[in-house]
C-alpha cells in the first residue's frame, strides 16, 4: 500500500477564504437549523444539488419541523420525495424524526453517540451535523472529499476500499481545524463539487501551491477507483388495469426494495417480452381478471440498486372490479396521493398526459 504524504496540511484559512467567495448560493446556507442541515445533508447523498433545491424547499414548507415530519403519515413523506430515488432515505427520515422526538425532545442531538441513535445516520451525516450545525471538530468525508483528498496527498490506493476510506477519514480527521470546522467542511465538499471535479480545474484551486497530485501530475490519473457495479437487466411486462375508473395497483410489503410505494401488476419476462394476448392470460391465470385489451403504451425504463429495468406496459379494461389478493382499486384522487416507484410513476403520468385515465 502507497501511504499517501501526510506531513503537509491543507491551508485551512487558505481554503475557507476561498469558500466566502466562491460558495454557491443553497436555501439550506441561509441560516440554517441542525434539522435543515440534516434534512438537507440525506438529501444530498447520491443526488445532484441542482435536482435537490425544489425537494429540500417542498419539504422544508411541508414539513418545517421534526415534530411535523414525526407526524406525518409515510405515504405523504415518501411522496414528496417521489423522484429523488433511494427511497430508503426518505424512510430513515421519518423514523429518525420520531425517534428525535421520542428521546430527545424534538431536538437534533449534538454527540456523535447520540447521532448514532438515529436511523441512517453514518460516518459522514453525523460528522456534517456535528460540525455544521454545532461547530465541532469532525470530519465530514462524502465522495467529493475523498478526491480531493486522493489528489491533495497523492494518495494512490483504490479509494472504493474500506481500508482507503478508514485512511481518508483519518486524514480528514487531523485536518480539520478546531475553528470554523463546519465552513471547513463545507469547503472541502464545494471544492470537490466545482472544481477538483472527474475533470480537474487545478487553476482555479485555492489548494493548487500544495497539491501533491499536481505537482506530481498525477491530477489526472488520480483518485483510482475500483470497477463500478454491474447491473443485471430486467424485462417486466406491465398490466395497466382500469375498471370503473380505478386503478389496479401494489403497495410494496416491508422489507422489499420497493416498500410503501406503489406498482401496477407486472410478470418477469425475457428481453423480447410477450404478446398482449399472453399478458391477458397471465391476468386470468393469476386474478382472475377477464379484461379487454385498449392499448400498447411507449416502454419506460427505471433503475434500482443493482438492477436496470425495461418497463412494457400495456392498458387494459376489465368489466368488473374483483378482489385481488396483495392489490387494491384505486381511484384518482386516492392514487394522486400515492408515492409510486419511478418507472411504474411515469407509466401513470403517461395515462394522465395522454388522457387514458
Amino acid at each position: 500500500m502507497v501511504l499517501p504524504n501526510v506531513m503537509q496540511k491543507i491551508d485551512s484559512h487558505k481554503l475557507i477564504h476561498w469558500f466566502q467567495s466562491a460558495k454557491r448560493d443553497l436555501p439550506w446556507r441561509r441560516n440554517p437549523t441542525p434539522y435543515q442541515i440534516w434534512i438537507s445533508e440525506v438529501m444530498l447523498q447520491q443526488t445532484q444539488v441542482a435536482v435537490v433545491v425544489p425537494y429540500y424547499e417542498r419539504w422544508l414548507k411541508r414539513f418545517p419541523t421534526v415534530h411535523d415530519l414525526a407526524e406525518a403519515p409515510i405515504n405523504e413523506v415518501l411522496k414528496l420525495w417521489e423522484g429523488l430515488g433511494y427511497y430508503s432515505r426518505a424512510r430513515h427520515l421519518h423514523a429518525g424524526a420520531q425517534t428525535i422526538v421520542e428521546r430527545f425532545n424534538g431536538e437534533i442531538p449534538s454527540t456523535p453517540d447520540q447521532l448514532k441513535l438515529i436511523k441512517g445516520l453514518g460516518p459522514y451525516t453525523i460528522g456534517a451535523i456535528l460540525s455544521l450545525a454545532f461547530q465541532k471538530q469532525a470530519a465530514a468525508v462524502d465522495g467529493n472529499v475523498m478526491r480531493v483528498l486522493a489528489r491533495f496527498f497523492a494518495y494512490r490506493e483504490d479509494i472504493s476500499k474500506s481500508s482507503s476510506i478508514k485512511i481518508l477519514r483519518q486524514i480528514a480527521e487531523e485536518n480539520v481545524p478546531q475553528n470554523d470546522p463546519g465552513a471547513f467542511n463545507e469547503a472541502l465538499i464545494e471544492l470537490g463539487a466545482t472544481i477538483c471535479t472527474r475533470t480537474p480545474q487545478c487553476q482555479k484551486c485555492p489548494l493548487r501551491s500544495n497539491c501533491a497530485a499536481l505537482a506530481q501530475e498525477l491530477e489526472h490519473e488520480l483518485p483510482i477507483k475500483g470497477k463500478s457495479v454491474s447491473y443485471q437487466q430486467l424485462f417486466r411486462s406491465v398490466a395497466v388495469v382500469i375498471s370503473q375508473n380505478r386503478l389496479l395497483v401494489k403497495k410494496g410489503e416491508k422489507g422489499s426494495i420497493m416498500t410503501d410505494l406503489y406498482e401496477f401488476p407486472y410478470f418477469e419476462v425475457e428481453a423480447s417480452g410477450i404478446t398482449t394476448t399472453a399478458l391477458a392470460g397471465l391476468l386470468k391465470k393469476n386474478f382472475n381478471l377477464a379484461t379487454r385489451e385498449v392499448a400498447s403504451l411507449p416502454e419506460f425504463e427505471h433503475a434500482f440498486t443493482r438492477f436496470r429495468v425495461k418497463l412494457l406496459p400495456v392498458l387494459y379494461h376489465s368489466t368488473q372490479i374483483k378482489p385481488v389478493a396483495g392489490y387494491e382499486w384505486l381511484g384518482r384522487e386516492e392514487v394522486a396521493k400515492l408515492p409510486f416507484s419511478s418507472g411504474h410513476r411515469r407509466i401513470l403520468h403517461h395515462l394522465q398526459k395522454e388522457q387514458l385515465w
